[in-house]
C-alpha cells in the first residue's frame, strides 16, 4: 500500500480533485463532519494521511508516507530530505518583504540596519537576508503577523501573499519577493528509488495532472 500525505488547508480542495482525476479518491476529508485522519481509498492500494501543510514534508522525510502534495515555501522552510519531483501548478501565492504604508522603507536595502522583522517563515527569511548581508533581528510569530509593524513591534514582515488583501486592509505594502510558490509533489527518496507497489506509475499520473 501506497501511504500519501495530503495537507490540511488551502491546498486540500484541488489536491483531492487532482488525485480524483487518476483513481484516487480521498474526497471523505472535505466532508465538514470527518474526524478521520487516515483513509483508505476503495481500491485499498493508497492510504491517505490528513496532517497540517507544514507536517507533510516531515511524515514524508520519515518514511510514514511515500509521497505528499504540499507548497514550495513550506519545502523551503522546512529544509528536509525529500525528492521534489513535480510542480504541480496549483496554489500560487508569493513569499514577500512587506512594511507599513507610510513607512520610508521601499526597498529591503532602505531597512535599518539590525531592525526587527516579523515572520512565520523564520529559515526563509534568515536565508535571504543572509544571502544580502542585510543584518536583522527576526522576530518568530504564528499568527497575525500583519500586527508587528501597526504595533511598531518591527519594521517589517515576511509572509505569504495570494491576492495582497489582508496587507492592504491593513495598511501594509509589499517591497520585495522573495520567491513564488505552488504546490509540489515529493517522495521519500528511498521508497522512490525502491519503486514498490507501482510508486513510480502513481508519481508519474500525479505530476502528469499538472500539465
Amino acid at each position: 500500500m501506497i501511504t500519501i500525505a495530503l495537507p490540511k488547508g488551502a491546498l486540500l480542495k484541488e489536491t483531492i480533485a487532482r488525485l480524483q482525476t487518476i483513481g484516487v479518491d480521498f474526497s471523505e476529508f472535505l466532508d465538514p463532519g470527518n474526524r478521520l485522519l487516515k483513509i483508505i481509498d476503495r481500491s485499498g492500494r493508497y492510504a491517505g494521511l490528513y496532517v497540517r501543510a507544514q507536517d507533510v514534508p516531515v511524515y514524508v522525510a520519515y518514511g510514514q508516507a511515500q509521497i505528499g502534495i504540499v507548497g514550495y515555501d513550506v519545502l523551503l522552510e522546512k529544509d528536509l530530505p525529500v525528492a521534489q519531483l513535480a510542480d504541480l501548478g496549483f496554489g500560487y501565492c508569493r513569499m514577500s518583504v512587506a512594511v507599513k504604508g507610510d513607512s520610508p522603507y521601499r526597498s529591503v536595502a532602505d531597512l535599518p540596519p539590525h531592525c526587527r522583522v516579523a515572520s512565520k517563515f523564520i529559515h526563509c527569511a534568515r536565508r535571504y537576508f543572509d544571502e544580502r548581508v542585510l543584518p536583522v533581528e527576526l522576530i518568530p510569530l504564528y499568527g497575525s503577523v500583519e500586527l508587528a509593524p501597526l504595533l511598531g513591534m518591527a519594521e517589517a514582515i515576511v509572509d505569504l501573499v495570494s491576492t495582497g488583501r489582508t496587507l492592504k486592509e491593513n495598511g501594509l505594502i509589499e517591497i520585495e519577493k522573495l520567491f513564488d510558490s505552488t504546490a509540489r509533489l515529493i517522495a521519500h527518496p528511498l521508497s522512490y528509488r525502491l519503486d514498490r507497489d507501482g510508486l513510480s506509475e502513481l508519481l508519474a499520473a500525479v505530476a502528469k495532472t499538472a500539465g
